[in-house]
């Protein structure tokens, strides 16, 4: 009875994988079929579609632009993270749960009534809609995940270390910057590349909140109406796919060093 169960179940895990990644390994599968139409049977091995986006000067535009959001959303959105989280995991203040909460709420509120709720506050403050808005949103929805990386972080620090450094005669300031910061580290740069992949991959704000001033996953929904850009899309498709999954790895890499650099083994992982 228990053999059935597992049979069971590891069919049922790999029907899951199948579902899931499926439609992501369509994406390099296209992307070098020499046809313009994204069906089967393939055509023929080829390039061509690469090629294609090097001479798409209003991609490159949607590329600066992102990257140029997902930078600063990263840099901010780990700043506020690294002062949320020192904060919640060092001291005690009224009602620290409640604003903790509070704080983590876009974590779990759907993106589309973040969007919605962003696009009428700033309307109503009179701001016009640029790369900026969209870095504010990005920054809201970003800062959740920055935290919880880098509460594990400096919740698994070695509070002697820090009451060390004071009593050999170190500002709380210095103590910071020589002791605490080293062992953090890796948790700011898995913190970096978490907040630059999700608002490098968001466009939910990003539409609501670009303006005339497109982002890259806006461009693409933008040529989906034209059925011949297709091949290019699956194309850039392809290269985001494998950029994505190696800023993950790497995250969650810096992750792994963090919690091994505090003392703490953990066999979990982003992916």
């Amino acid at each position: 009875m228990m053999r059935g169960k597992g049979y069971f179940f590891k069919w049922y895990v790999a029907l899951f994988f199948v579902f899931l990644y499926a439609p992501a390994i369509l994406l390099p599968v296209f992307a070098f079929n020499d046809s313009s139409i994204v069906s089967f049977p393939l055509k023929g091995f080829t390039t061509k579609w690469f090629e294609v986006l090097q001479s798409t000067e209003a991609l490159h535009v949607a590329v600066r632009n992102s990257l140029m959001i997902a930078v600063t959303t990263a840099i901010f959105s780990t700043l506020f993270g690294v002062l949320a989280a020192r904060a919640s995991t060092r001291f005690a203040f009224p009602a620290r749960r409640s604003i903790m909460g509070f704080i983590m709420l876009p974590m779990v509120l759907p993106e589309i009534i973040i969007g919605v709720s962003l696009l009428v506050v700033i309307i109503q403050l009179g701001f016009e809609l640029s790369l900026f808005t969209i870095i504010l949103g990005h920054i809201l929805i970003c800062t959740p995940f920055c935290i919880a990386i880098l509460s594990s972080a400096f919740m698994n620090l070695d509070r002697s270390l820090e009451e060390a450094s004071i009593d050999l005669g170190q500002t709380r300031w210095n103590t910071f910057w020589m002791v605490i910061f080293p062992l953090v580290m890796p948790g700011i740069v898995a913190s970096l590349l978490i907040a630059f992949t999700i608002s490098l991959d968001e466009f939910i704000i990003a539409f609501f909140l670009a303006g005339t001033e497109p982002t890259l996953p806006v461009y693409i929904w933008g040529q989906l109406r034209f059925p011949q850009k297709l091949p290019s899309l699956m194309a850039l498709g392809t290269l985001l796919l494998v950029l994505s999954i190696s800023l993950l790895l790497l995250a969650d890499y810096f992750r792994r060093r963090g919690l091994k650099k505090t003392g703490i083994e953990n066999s979990g992982g982003f992916l």
